[in-house]
């Protein structure tokens, strides 16, 4: 259960800063578009068709993908560990 925790908080905010840094670099590249189509607040901020939205959600998504991995990681190592113990 604390492996879950810990595996949990590392890897989304590693994964959701990665997730920001990922829609850092297709603003520099794209541009940011019209000041209509950025995003908003409230839900709209998570609407897929803006900009805001298409980054929350690549940052939901690389958390949750970083946290699948990092506890996948920390499973197999303990597995590794019991098997060179026993």
């Amino acid at each position: 259960m604390k492996s879950l925790i810990l595996c949990l908080v590392a890897g989304m905010t590693t994964g959701m800063g990665n997730g920001s840094v990922f829609g850092a670099t297709l603003m520099c590249f794209l541009g940011r578009g019209k000041f209509e189509d950025w995003g908003g607040w409230g839900m709209d901020a998570y609407d897929p068709t803006t900009f805001t939205g298409f980054i929350d959600w690549a940052m939901i998504i690389f958390g949750i993908a970083f946290y699948i991995i990092l506890h996948m990681a920390v499973l197999k190592h303990g597995q590794l560990e019991q098997a060179n113990q026993g």
